[in-house]
């Protein structure tokens, strides 16, 4: 058992890194600078996510949890698919580690980004259907329409 000083600022600890657990030491190695860098080496959206966990907690040790799950991340399925996965959690406005982890399961990071196409193809593809009519049934419709003043329009 050890003994510790009472902190006499609010807030504060008087904790010795050698009474922590090994757990959490290995944690005091990683700084914001440290971790960033890491993440610039795979990418900028990456880079882009880590820099969101440090920007969008009160603590900047809040961050390194996620942080170091992006890196297993990394190690788990490469620093390419990472960064594509980084890239489309972006995209869709959750830069979170739960969401990098969800699109890298689903393979997601393999398919193009949300919103784009690829080159000549049209975002939404045609459908043929004998029931489907189209644009042009309905716009001979609208111009042989023969109603009299104060007819309503048919359902």
């Amino acid at each position: 058992m050890a003994v510790h000083a009472r902190a006499l600022a609010r807030g504060k600890f008087t904790t010795l890194a050698e009474h922590m657990p090994e757990a959490h030491r290995r944690h005091r190695e990683w700084t914001p600078g440290r971790l960033l860098r890491w993440a610039h080496s795979i990418g900028p959206k990456t880079q882009a996510i880590v820099q969101w966990q440090f920007d969008h907690r009160p603590h900047p040790e809040q961050g390194y949890r996620a942080c170091l799950g992006l890196l297993n991340l990394g190690k788990r399925y490469g620093n390419v698919r990472l960064e594509a996965a980084c890239q489309r959690a972006l995209a869709i406005g959750s830069p979170v580690l739960k969401s990098v982890k969800s699109i890298l399961e689903a393979r997601l990071d393999q398919q193009p980004p949300p919103g784009t196409t690829p080159e000549g193809a049209s975002a939404i593809p045609p459908v043929h259907h004998d029931n489907v009519r189209g644009a042009a049934y309905f716009q001979s419709t609208t111009q042989t329409s023969t109603r009299t003043e104060g007819e309503s329009e048919p359902c």
